[in-house]
């Protein structure tokens, strides 16, 4: 009975996966990256693999499984055996350590970002919209608001602005959407004026009346629109946002960047298709806007 229980001494690539926990395509892929050394081969021409392949694939599997890229077992497993032409000591040890401890640095990452990622989704669930996917500061004002207060083109110029502004630019803006969406006959001037600034098109010339007739609406508006921020104690929350914003982020040396992309890199990169006669309605608002303030 006992000449039944005695092991064979080589086993396919098929036995060699089926024992490990892989498949014959993974540990070809092990041959080709020149993790694992191609095996003997029998006289059928297919690899055999013996106890010390196994082992080496038992614990190739077994670090993959932990999150080490195949690379830096690879890498171990170059080191170990260098340490052992060399008679040194526990090389494999020592470099399987040092992979593990950049690995567990690598996961703290992925841990902070999928923190995150399970923030964003829980705020997306919670508010119904694209409004979670915002910043905390962003989102948090603007959650009480009644369903359906906020439009899509709200939401899309928040999330420019985050971009190019940041997140307290963006928390700024939100104010105005605030007094929007709380303040029905604002709104709908609002869209007359949007109405008015979108037939400014290429067919209109820059000198032609309509453009400032457009600028002066405009600047009326958001005259009224900053009237009811103020009165509404928006604007102060704002101020108060900023101080505190600046006691707790001083201002970079060289001036706002926004990642490796400065701001006015950042705003003429963002395409807008208004016509000339459009951004000329737009800066005359802007010179009536100043004289008011």
């Amino acid at each position: 009975m006992f000449s039944s229980f005695i092991p064979p001494r080589q086993v396919t690539i098929g036995g060699a996966a089926e024992f490990v926990g892989t498949t014959p395509r993974a540990i070809r892929h092990y041959h080709q990256i020149g993790l694992v050394s191609e095996p003997e081969r029998g006289s059928d021409d297919r690899r055999r693999y013996g106890y010390d392949e196994m082992i080496q694939l038992l614990w190739i599997r077994r670090m993959a499984e932990a999150g080490i890229a195949l690379d830096d077992i690879r890498d171990a497993f170059a080191g170990s055996a260098d340490s052992a032409d060399s008679g040194g000591g526990d090389g494999d040890g020592d470099d399987v350590a040092r992979i593990l401890e950049r690995l567990e640095e690598s996961l703290v990452v992925r841990q902070a970002d999928l923190e995150r990622q399970r923030m964003a989704v829980q705020r997306m669930r919670a508010q119904g919209s694209r409004l979670g996917l915002l910043s905390d500061v962003v989102s948090d004002r603007l959650a009480d608001l009644p369903d359906g207060a906020l439009r899509q083109d709200d939401l899309d110029a928040l999330l420019v602005t985050e971009r190019i502004f940041g997140e307290l630019g963006a928390s700024v803006q939100a104010s105005r959407f605030m007094a929007l969406a709380t303040h029905p006959d604002l709104r709908d001037e609002c869209d007359r004026v949007d109405a008015a600034e979108e037939a400014l098109d290429d067919t209109v010339a820059v000198d032609d009346p309509r453009v400032a007739e457009v600028a002066a609406k405009r600047a009326a508006f958001e005259a009224k629109l900053n009237g009811v921020i103020e009165s509404s104690g928006l604007a102060q929350a704002d101020n108060d946002r900023f101080d505190a914003w600046e006691e707790s982020h001083p201002a970079p040396v060289g001036g706002a960047t926004r990642g490796s992309t400065s701001l006015v890199e950042a705003v003429q990169m963002m395409p807008y298709d208004f016509s000339p006669a459009r951004w000329r309605s737009m800066e005359l608002a802007q010179e009536l806007a100043n004289e008011l303030y």
